[in-house]
Order: structure tokens, then sequence, then C-alpha cells
């Protein structure tokens, strides 16, 4: 046999050797887009204003990312809101001077409400000179950035933030709905309705307080860049400004610069930090229902700091958190972009004639007052008719990164962050482009100024659902696998209640749609009428979920539960949790939330049980058969407080347990003749839609008979501090 050649040799070298991995390259830099030119109109609220001052400059903030075969783009701006068009023509731009496809670039505003108005919206026009110029300080801050790249790892992390952030949109009382601005009394939610505790029942969603993070260090552990996102508002600050948003990733540079700079005991020489060894970056979460201020503290413990305070003690969180990161060779990136075709919601017959009239009667003027703001919003999308909305996933090693164009509610961003195939997922809303708030389908029953139809909420009520699925399908793309279905855990006590074998098991866990799964084995699901919002914080009872799971809750705002039990059968049971939002004096009744009788009334034979009012006992549970007289318990149930109640019915026995007490809140006789005709049970509202409960009800587990001592037992539950 003839020897191997030396290129034989080194060929088979080649082939046998392990693949090498591709070297992952980050550049990252900070742009002033400050506007050269004053007075400048800036946007973020209802009427134009121009301002002539800076307070804060103000940045555009890029990130480039290179694996060898893929490179893309991040910036975060300092603005309210850019266009769709305006940021079409920067990446187009930027491609020309680097080597990124214009689909590999994402664009987002942080969201100040106190930057130059870069698009028009509501009251304001974008400022014609300002446009421009933005434009091209995007371009070149994606190639400053591309210029910069260096071997980089990633490591990422997450805190909770709870303290920084909170639900400011509530759900109003149903007898003290206000008018929108076309005159018609829409608005059963708004934000800050909370300011007066008497005028609301309840958050309508939930929060999302975390904060996470994507770093990108050298691979001797240099920082190099930090993106990071969260999901509050703005602050609010004055003149031209970058809000906390900008002040945060300032002082979170400043703070890295300082210490990689070696002690100064002496003072003899002054430390340099102006020019940043790292590129900080605060990308807008989903914001849309959320501010800074918590109304379930209440006037007196609420937080309230200065924008200074707020600032600097998110940044401590964050930056604690930051120099815990662990950071980690990644080998490859991907992204991808779908751009979704959307109808507006646009004006009828009616509402246009008035809108031209009231816009014909402005004479080009800008608008003055709200009416003809939301005159001038309607010809304008009756003229748009619809648009196309640019959706992207990024990939990032193990790291997923999903945007919407929008003011997106903190609902949108958990069903993406618990669906995502992806456990470290990123969420950034007003992302290649500002299409305005889009309330999941079940909120626009609500109404409020996040759903009055303008360019800044005027997509089709179905644009939220479409522009998550669209999410969720670019991140199963880009990860090669299929979302998580999310079911929430199965903790100890929902075992027990699935033992008993209810007739039905409604856990109330839904993130989207009208219908209330059955979690038992029966699959009994139950509907949902219009007036409810979903995912809502449940009772933090131990043994409901796993671990430290959020227990999650439906709240109703009108609605109801309706299901069914077999007809010619008297005996029933009812346990669920129930959390009032109303006043106990707010009326006659508080309200109702179990109802075994004929839809559409209350007939001599149903079962009615609920929270008494004025017209009975404030506060105190209630149960009524018929046209007898309501039977009255002994417990006052305070507002907002998560309470336990068990209804069962035993021939003609009716008794109620009240927070894990063995003696019957309620015992009383009715008769069953009636009742055991009636197949419809509406939990949540009476079968009249007489006063409804208005709160959050949750694990409601229905029984087709009564339940005996043992099984009594098993499902009492004690209060909850």
């Amino acid at each position: 046999m003839r020897p191997l050649s030396v290129f034989a040799l080194a060929l088979c070298t080649l082939l046998l050797a392990p693949p090498v991995a591709a070297e992952l390259r980050v550049g990252a830099v900070v742009v002033d887009v400050t506007p050269p030119d004053m007075p400048v109109i800036v946007n973020g609220g209802i009427l134009s204003r121009t301002v002539d001052q800076v307070k804060t400059p103000i940045n555009a903030r890029a990130i480039v990312v290179d694996d060898g075969k893929q490179r893309l783009a991040i910036v975060v701006v300092d603005s309210c809101m850019m266009p769709l068009f305006l940021l079409d023509d920067a990446k187009a731009l930027a491609a020309q001077r680097t080597k990124i496809k214009p689909d590999h670039m994402l664009i987002s505003a942080t969201h100040t409400h106190t930057a130059p108005s870069a698009m028009g919206a509501l009251g304001t026009d974008a400022d014609p000179r300002y446009v421009p110029y933005l434009r091209e300080k995007l371009a070149e801050a994606i190639a400053t950035a591309e210029a910069k790249l260096a071997p980089a790892h990633v490591g990422w992390t997450t805190v909770n933030a709870d303290k920084f952030t909170a639900l400011r949109r509530w759900i109003r009382r149903p007898d003290r709905v206000d008018d929108d601005p076309f005159g018609n009394p829409t608005v059963r939610a708004n934000m800050h309705s909370a300011r007066v505790p008497e005028n609301v029942t309840g958050p309508s969603g939930p929060e999302d307080p975390e904060v996470s993070m994507i770093s990108f260090a050298s691979p001797e552990g240099e920082p190099i860049a930090v993106l990071a996102n969260f999901s509050m508002h703005y602050f609010g600050d004055s003149q031209i400004s970058a809000d906390y948003f900008g002040l945060l990733c300032n002082a979170f540079q400043d703070r890295v610069t300082q210490s990689q700079q070696p002690a100064n005991p002496d003072n003899s020489k002054p430390q340099d930090t102006a020019t940043p060894s790292m590129v900080a970056m605060l990308s807008h979460g989903c914001s849309g229902d959320i501010w800074r201020r918590d109304y379930t503290a209440g006037p007196d413990g609420n937080y309230n700091p200065t924008l200074e305070t707020y600032t600097t003690e998110l940044l401590d969180l964050i930056y604690g958190a930051f120099e815990k990161i662990e950071h980690h060779p990644v080998d490859s990136i991907a992204m991808a972009e779908a751009r979704l075709p959307l109808m507006y919601r646009l004006p009828d017959a009616q509402r246009l004639q008035w809108a031209q009239q009231i816009v014909e009667s402005m004479e080009g003027e800008l608008p003055k007052n709200i009416e003809q703001v939301y005159a001038r919003e309607q010809v304008i999308l009756h003229e748009l008719q619809s648009t196309d909305v640019v959706v992207q996933g990024i990939r990032i090693g193990d790291i997923g990164i999903s945007t919407t164009p929008n003011e997106t509610y903190a609902l949108t961003g958990l069903k993406l962050k618990l669906q995502s195939p992806f456990a470290k997922q990123m969420v950034i809303e007003l992302a290649n482009g500002g299409d305005g708030y889009i309330p999941p389908p079940e909120q626009h029953h609500l109404g409020g100024y996040n759903t009055w139809a303008a360019r800044s909420a005027g997509l089709e009520v179905q644009a939220e659902p479409k522009i998550a699925e669209a999410n969720l399908q670019l991140l199963e793309q880009l990860a090669g696998k299929p979302r998580r279905p999310f079911v929430q855990s199965v903790g100890k006590r929902t075992q027990a209640i699935q033992a008993a074998d209810p007739y039905a098991f409604y856990r109330l866990d839904q993130m989207g749609g009208s219908i209330a799964i059955d979690s038992s084995k029966h699959h009994r699901d139950a509907s949902v009428s219009p007036g409810y919002a979903l995912f809502l914080e449940g009772p933090a009872q131990p043994g409901v979920c796993e671990a430290d799971e959020i227990n999650r809750a439906i709240h109703l705002a009108g609605g109801r539960l309706q299901t069914r039990l077999p007809i010619g059968q008297s005996d029933y049971s009812v346990a669920m949790w129930i959390w009032n939002g109303m006043p106990n004096d707010g009326r006659e009744t508080t309200g109702w939330f179990v109802s075994r009788d004929r839809p559409y009334q209350a007939s001599p034979v149903g079962d009615h049980l609920g929270i008494g009012g004025t017209a009975t006992t404030p506060g105190k549970l209630i149960f009524v058969n018929g046209n007898n007289p309501p039977v009255t318990g002994q417990t006052t149930l305070e507002r907002w407080s998560w309470n336990h109640v068990v209804m069962t019915r035993s021939g003609d026995k009716v008794q109620v347990y009240l927070n894990g007490s063995k003696q019957p809140e309620i015992e009383t006789t009715a008769s069953a003749t009636g009742v055991s005709q009636v197949g419809e049970l509406f939990i949540g509202g009476r079968s009249d839609d007489d006063s409804n409960f208005e709160g959050r009800i949750d694990e409601v587990a229905i029984f087709d008979r009564a339940l005996d001592q043992s099984q009594l037992e098993t499902l009492l539950v004690e209060p909850i501090e």
C-alpha cells in the first residue's frame, strides 16, 4: 500500500476534526439625535405643543450582532413613536452603508413623551425638519455600530421590579360609566380612573414587573453592551428629555466605566466618564396599560418618587442583577420578519358625517380640543382604510426576542413570554412602527382611551391576537420547535378538587377567548358573556399551583359564566373564590355570583347567592330562592379581599360555608321542586343580569350532587390574609 500524501493526511485531519464554532461579534454605539433646530414639535399629548429647550440630550443606541453567517441590528431611540415609512427609509439608507439587510434591522422607540415629534398622532403632526434629520442619524447609528464589531459572549438575566410598575387602567363601576369623545357612555375602563377608589372595581389586567437583560461582553469579560427591557410606560418630564429611559442608560454606563477604573484614593486625577466603555439600552416592554403608580396602595402607602429617585432606585436593582450575569459563547443568531395587512376600525356614515363637519369648520388649523382631535382622526382613518404592520423575531443563541409596533398591553407580553419556545424571552414594543394601542379583543368591550378609534388606537378588534400569533409563528421558525402551550400548574389542593370528580371545574386561567375551559375530565366548558378581563392575580392559596407560580383569575365587569346542570336533579354544589370590587354600600345588592334559574328572568323557583347591599345587609352573604325573602349570613366580607365560598343543596336543605368554617354561614330550607327543572347555572352573575358580580372569581368547582361531610371538609379553605 502506498503511503498517504501530505495533502491527503491534511485532508483527513480536516474532515475528522470537530467543527469550529462561529465566533459571535458585537458592536455598539450611542448617537446623539437631539434636534439641532429649535423650537421643535413634541408629541405624546392630546394637543400639539412646541418646546425650545433641551433638558437632557436624546439618543439612538445601536447594537449590531454578527455570527459569521447573519448580521442584525437592534436600535432603541429616545422617541415617543416613529412611523413605519420613516423606519423603512432609515433601514434602506443603513443597508446601503452596511452589510445588514433591511429586514434584519429592528428599530424601536422608548416612548418618552418629551421627544421631537417624528410621527403624527391625535392633535400633533410630525415635525417636518426633524424627520429627515432622524432618518440620517438612525442610519449613522447602525453603520457606526457595525464598524465596532468585536468578539463577544452573551449572558441573560431577569429581575422582579414590581415596586416600579403597576396597572394604570382600571375598571369603573357600572353606575359610574363615562362618555367617550363621540358622546356615548362606553367608558367602562380607563387610565388612572382609580385616582378615586370609590369609582372603580379593580385593575383591568395583569402587570409584568420583569426586567429582562441581554448582556454582551468580550471573551475576557469586558462589558460591550446590555439590552434591557421593562414594562413601564414613561415617568414624565419637561422640555426635550429622554425621561427615565435615557437617564438610566447614561447612569448605567457611568457605573460600568467607574467600576473598570482603578481606585483613586487621593483624588489626584479625576476619573474620565465622558466616553462610556459600554452601551446600555433600555427598550420599552409591553406597557400600554402600565404606569408607575400603584393605585392599590392608596394615597398614603403609594410609592411617589421624583424622576431622579425613580431612576436611581431602579438602576440599583437592575445593576445588581447585571453584575451577576455569566457570559457564554454563542454560535448562531437568526432573524425573521412578517408584514401583516390589517384594517382600521372605520367610522360609520353617521360618525363620518359628524367628523367631516367639524374638520371643515377648523379651516385647516390643528385641533384645539378633544372633540376636534377625534373628529380629525375619523376622517384620517376613513382615508387610510388599512395598513401593514411589521413584526419580527430574533434568536441570539437560546434567547428569543419578539416585537410589536404597538402600545401593547402587559397581557400580550405575557402571552408571548409564557408560550414562546424560548425559555428566555424578551418582548419589545413600538418597534418598526407606531401603530397605536392593540387591546386584547375582550378589552374593547370595556372601552376607554386605549380603544377610541384613532391612529393611536385604530387597528381592527382582532389585531392583538393576529399580531401575537404572528410573533409566535416567527419564534417557532427561529427555534425549530413548537411553542410551549400555557397550562397553569396543578398543586395538591387542585388535585384534591379534581379527585372529588366535579361535574365541571373552571380554573379561569385562560389568556384569551370567551370560553371558560373545564379542567375536569368531563370537558363541560362554559361560555363567558362580554364584560370581563383576563389573567388577573387569583388567590395566593398554597396548593392551587406549584411552587411560586402566580394563580390566575377572571375579573367580571358585567359579564358572567353560563353552564348547565342535569334537568330533573335538584342537588348540586358550588365551591369558588370571590374577590368583590364593589363598595358594600354601592347598590342595593353588591353582586350575585351563583344563580340557578332560567335565562333572562328571575323566576319563582330560582336559587341566587350573592353579597348583600343597602337593601339587605351590606357586605354579608345573602341567599334567595324565588320570591322568598333573603337569608343573610353573619360575616362582613371586606372589599378587595379573597374569600372562599361553598354552597350545597341537598333536597330542600341549602347550606353556605365561608372561609373554611365548618359551621354554615347560611343554613335554610327552600323547595327543590322547581329548581330541579332548571338546567342553566350562572356563575358571577344572576340569571336576569341584575346586579351581576363586579370583581374576580376563581377556581370554580361545580358538583351535580350535594357534598357529603368528608368531601365538604376537603373543599373548605381558610381565608387569605
